[in-house]
């Protein structure tokens, strides 16, 4: 009836103080779970093979619905603030017991896997489900344990149980809204209930990583990372939503270690994810063939992409559920791929920003300092209007271009780069991916063709001793000169029709940068405070 596991692993979940379930299937392979999910109407098959599900009102995350529960374990190395929200723990046992009753009478997967290439840094991790195909997104988007020893002795150093159908009472239990996302280091456990959004499975792990890795020297990162040449030709990627980064990430010259979530370890990167969880809408064949595939590829998971069900033709352009559609697929199903995950120390780091100011210059040399300051900045914009409405951009900063997930304080990310991007030697470049020729509404944005030619040759050596100037507004070395790129685009303000006009939008997201920086002020030495934006006064 169903696959039980083996070794020291009870054929129940009593050590989760889970009973009473209808039927409890183990470690099921990703074709069982495809038939599992079939067999219970969660999803459709597409015309090539594809799963796709629907996750309901919750088509993205639900961060202000994320808490960690206040024990002494954490109590005083949390970041407490708006972001990170103490849940009392003796709410946490009675919300936890009521949605454990409801998981009475039905049928639970469990998938015991790792998150982490790098053995030293690997967490073992168990996740209880009561859907197949969120079983199935976690078999894609964490490590699978392929030692059958290993997997035997497997004790979950944390364990995610996932209810979505289980929601909570704020008025009673002290949560936000009927969605809880639950993290308790003392348990070692994250509960989620309310929410059929898978990816607040993966992202509730990542921001566990975040909490322990960092003592151990490890700095976890919200990137991508690929190699050149060889495992030692590493280069990382940090951006926002909408910066590029998957587009940039998947370049047939190089091999892709992993699209967005890795540590940087005493030995190297290495990625915590086995598989990927792409952003689809208005997914490009041209411009993102390899990820474009995955989408007509058997097994994988599309959240909320529209199909029409008497063709089985999914529909990527389709936009009415939600803009968050997404894939999730095993990182093999993208060509000259790392599956082994772990690789050597990057020589490269790259922070996206799509300007939609349009003052930004298209690629540019930090020092570490500098570095530093736009981690910690984590600078994009966002179109405020629509194609009817506003024109002018909204400044986000999100600290470590990744603020929702880091359970630390953001300067002790910021300082872990800080340090081995300077024992390393790694060359730090910003790259703006946004407007150029004036701000939204009346310049345009950067050709992708220009920034993968700037990005090439950052990471081919080419722009190493090739004159620079410093930007006035930003402090920046900017390259004078670029292979396949016409030096004009290289200087933003040379693009705009009036001089004065980029000088006055250059100057105000200069100040935005500087007071969005002021919280981080009193955490980071003087010589980063003064690497950063020296403009707003220009």
């Amino acid at each position: 009836m169903f696959r039980r596991a083996s070794g020291n692993l009870s054929a129940d979940l009593s050590t989760h103080g889970i009973s009473k379930a209808e039927a409890i299937y183990w470690d099921l392979t990703p074709s069982a779970l495809i038939e599992h999910s079939l067999r219970r109407r969660e999803g459709h098959l597409t015309d090539s093979g594809a799963l796709v599900v629907k996750t309901g009102e919750y088509t993205g995350r639900s961060p202000n619905d994320r808490f960690f529960v206040k024990e002494a374990e954490s109590e005083g190395s949390i970041a407490w603030g708006k972001g990170n929200l103490p849940f009392d723990a003796a709410k946490y046992d009675a919300l936890r017991a009521r949605m454990l009753a409801y998981l009475e009478g039905r049928e639970l997967y469990v998938l015991n896997c790792e998150v982490g290439a790098d053995e030293e840094y690997r967490l073992p991790i168990r996740v209880v489900t009561e859907f197949a195909w969120q079983s199935l997104f976690s078999h894609y988007m964490f490590r699978p344990i392929l030692d059958p020893a290993e997997f035997s002795d497997h004790v979950p150093g944390f364990t995610v149980i996932c209810a979505p159908g289980f929601h909570s009472r704020p008025e009673m239990d002290g949560t936000r809204s009927e969605v809880f996302i639950l993290i308790h280091f003392g348990r070692k456990e994250v509960i989620i209930g309310g929410s059929l959004y898978a990816g607040e499975i993966k992202k509730s792990i990542f921001t566990v990583m975040n909490f322990l890795l960092p003592p151990r020297g490890v700095l976890p990162m919200h990137c991508s990372a690929s190699y050149g040449r060889d495992e030692q030709d590493v280069s990382v990627i940090f951006g926002l939503s909408g910066t590029g980064k998957t587009t940039l990430s998947t370049d047939p010259a190089r091999s892709l270690v992993g699209d967005d979530e890795h540590g940087w370890g005493e030995r190297g990167v290495f990625n915590f994810e086995g598989g990927c969880y792409a952003k689809v809408i208005r997914l490009s064949e041209r411009m993102e063939p390899e990820i474009y595939r995955t989408t007509r590829t058997y097994g994988t998971i599309l959240e909320n992409v529209w199909m029409d069900f008497e063709s089985r033709r999914i529909d990527l352009d389709d936009d009415h559920l939600t803009e968050n559609t997404r894939a999730s697929y095993p990182l093999s199903y993208i060509p000259r791929s790392c599956t082994k995950g772990a690789v050597g120390h990057p020589k490269n780091i790259i922070m996206l920003a799509a300007d939609a100011f349009g003052v930004l210059p298209p690629i540019s040399k930090m020092s570490p300092e500098q570095a530093m300051y736009h981690f910690l900045s984590g600078y994009t914009a966002k179109v405020a209007g629509t194609e009817r409405g506003l024109k002018a951009p909204q400044a986000t900063f999100s600290a470590c271009f990744g603020a929702p997930f880091m359970a630390r304080h953001p300067s002790v990310y910021a300082r872990l780069l800080g340090e081995k991007v300077a024992a390393h030697g790694v060359s730090v470049w910003l790259v703006n991916t946004g407007w150029t020729g004036g701000s939204y509404g009346v310049g345009h944005r950067m050709s992708i063709d220009h920034t993968r030619a700037m990005v090439r040759a950052a990471l081919g050596g080419k722009l190493e001793g090739v004159e620079t100037r410093v930007d006035p507004f930003f402090g920046l070395r900017v390259p004078v000169s670029c292979p396949d790129v016409p030096s004009g685009v290289l200087d933003p303000r040379g693009t705009w029709a009036s001089g004065a006009a980029y000088d006055a939008e250059a100057r105000k997201l200069a100040a935005m940068f500087v007071e969005n920086f002021g919280q981080y002020a009193g955490h980071v030495p003087s010589e980063v405070r003064a690497a950063g934006v020296p403009g707003a006064g220009v």
